[in-house]
């Protein structure tokens, strides 16, 4: 608990921890002021209503409405510090976390579902706020009142008060049993929550997925499980506060019983005058609240450290992939690639095996393979997602661990066959990458792209805004879009991921003579199935269960009659004997 509080103090910026600090002096304060109003009250019975003496009544009155009115104007004003005080720590953390996870490599999202990284980033974070706009001052607030309380009530009657708390101890071992069996059940009900999130998360994302495939039911029953667990999660918790709660009560209401008993016993034996029963009645509340809150306060004290606990996790989460201390600056990529008998595994599963080529800059590379075959983790590699686990990818005869992960990246413009589009205007989205891009040189980008015609059929053309991850464009146009968010980049690399699975033979032709005409030098690396794709390619790779079985140009790869021959004679509907007379054309 000490951890979680610290480092929510470090999260707050000076300013705010010195009002901070004024606030909780504040609210100490107007524990003391809290003694006063009784204390006139006192006065008022055995002077004024006992002796028939009515002369101090007004003053005393004045007083006690002064007492409450600046009670109340200091609390407001501590709310409103804790508050602002609270918000800054979470605008701080937001800013961390966030950037944490622009940041951080491929393995955070690896291991962490969407609905937990978002359940970090809102309730979580929320209950960091709630511990220092309340929790915090909640419990300085019952101490302090049962602390000062119960000295004042020592000076009117120490008989009488100890009484009154001697039943402290028996609360504070009931508190402790039941914070040791709430903490486990916080964490078990986090977890369902992150996993009902998930569940949302995901079924939103994939909504056409579910609707095309008439899923909807299996979803609904499938989340209402996820629901019901962490319904059945919160009730468990529930369940220990309530059995320990008849019995707080009964602790609490015994010290208001105690008070009215004894002390009219008292003021019939003169131990005690009616005003002091009278300090005693206001009090004993100030006594056994404290008590009364205090499994609450259990109870938000476990939620606030299951869930520090883990925004801690995902702002101190250590990034693999880094820069190199000994990182080299490159202002321009030139495009040269080399692996150099690569190899890549994932938890002692092997990927990639002995992987070896070069290309020279400005030339075109294109890897084929059966699915799962480890094309795309080359790229992964190239780009530094992942390292290699033996071997070396070098860029322009550097290994990619010493480049700066700014420069490396910013050098390669990827599309994929996954496109995903930002809700944003098709102008946004193509100039994504390169903020500095004029419209002009946007239209010309999508012109490239063979993006350009559809585009300025949207109702506002390039100020059209796209929906979520492109919602209302086909997949041919999202990936034309995707290719000139790749483009606008001006890369020294462009990777195309089967990039053009989704658009005709024509358009293929249109955009494959355009990347042949860019005003720019670049390397071009691509992966498709397409013989089409790829035959004009100064390398060819063909990838299978992780290894390089064949490369060379199209003609040396037929003329090898291995898995692109095969492919070839699939694609193109011919024979052996006919495979051989195109080969020889």
């Amino acid at each position: 608990m000490r951890k979680q509080i610290a480092w929510l103090w470090q999260n707050m910026d000076p300013p705010f921890r010195r009002r901070h600090i004024i606030a909780l002096c504040v609210c100490v304060f107007t524990c003391v002021l809290l003694l006063v109003n009784p204390a006139i009250s006192s006065r008022i019975v055995d002077e004024v209503i006992i002796a028939g003496n009515p002369d101090p009544l007004l003053g005393l009155l004045a007083v006690m409405l002064t007492v409450k009115l600046g009670r109340e104007g200091l609390r407001y004003m501590m709310v409103i510090f804790l508050e602002s005080d609270s918000q800054n720590v979470i605008f701080n953390l937001r800013k961390r976390l966030f950037s944490r996870l622009q940041y951080s490599d491929i393995r955070l999202f690896d291991q962490h579902r969407t609905g937990d990284l978002m359940t970090r980033m809102s309730g979580d974070l929320d209950w960091c706020r709630h511990f220092l706009s309340y929790i915090d001052y909640r419990i300085i607030d019952a101490a302090c009142t049962f602390l000062f309380s119960t000295a004042f009530l020592m000076t009117v009657n120490a008989k009488l008060t100890l009484m009154l708390i001697v039943i402290t101890p028996v609360l504070l071992v009931i508190s402790k049993i039941m914070s040791r069996h709430v903490r486990p059940r916080f964490v078990t009900m986090r977890e369902k929550l992150a996993e009902m999130n998930t569940a949302a998360q995901e079924n939103i994302a994939g909504n056409r997925v579910v609707k095309a495939f008439a899923r909807e039911d299996y979803e609904r029953e499938r989340f209402e499980e996820k629901n019901a667990a962490f319904m059945q999660a919160h009730l468990n918790i529930n369940k220990v506060w309530l059995t320990f709660f008849p019995m707080i009560e009964i602790l609490v209401n015994a010290i208001q019983l105690v008070t009215v008993f004894v002390g009219g016993l008292f003021i019939i034996n003169g131990e005690l005058t009616p005003g002091q029963l009278a300090v005693f009645t206001s009090l004993s509340w100030a006594v056994s609240n404290p008590m009364r809150e205090l499994g609450n306060l259990i109870n938000d004290l476990q939620r606030f450290s299951t869930s520090a606990a883990k925004v801690m996790e995902l702002q101190y989460f250590k990034a693999d992939i880094t820069d190199s201390k000994e990182a080299q600056d490159h202002p321009v990529m030139q495009g040269a690639i080399d692996f150099d008998h690569v190899s890549f595994a994932i938890d002692n599963h092997e990927i990639l095996k002995d992987i070896t080529f070069s290309v020279k800059p400005g030339q075109t590379v294109a890897v084929m393979g059966p699915t799962g075959g480890g094309k795309t983790t080359l790229i992964h590699l190239l780009a530094r997602f992942y390292d290699a686990t033996e071997g070396e990818v070098r860029v322009d005869g550097c290994d990619v661990r010493l480049w700066k992960l700014s420069q490396l990246r910013g050098g390669i413009g990827t599309a994929t066959q996954d496109v995903f589009l930002f809700s944003d205007t098709v102008e946004g989205n193509v100039a994504f990458g390169n903020q500095e891009l004029t419209l002009d040189e946007v239209r010309d980008f999508a012109r490239r792209a063979d993006a350009a015609e559809f585009i300025e059929k949207l109702p506002e053309g390039y100020d059209t805004i796209i929906g979520e991850r492109g919602v209302g464009l086909s997949g041919g146009q999202r990936q034309r879009i995707a290719l000139a968010r790749a483009l606008a980049v001006r890369p020294g690399i462009l990777v195309m991921d089967d990039t053009t699975s989704a658009v005709d033979s024509e358009t293929e032709q249109y955009i494959q003579h355009e990347l042949r005409e860019l005003p720019y030098s670049c390397t071009k690396f691509i992966i498709a199935q397409r013989i089409s794709s790829m035959r004009d390619a100064d390398l060819i790779l063909v990838v299978q269960d992780g290894r390089i079985t064949e490369q060379g140009t199209h003609r040396e790869l037929l003329a090898k009659k291995g898995y692109y021959w095969q492919t070839y004679c699939l694609q193109y509907g011919l024979n052996m004997e006919e495979a051989e007379q195109h080969g020889e054309k």
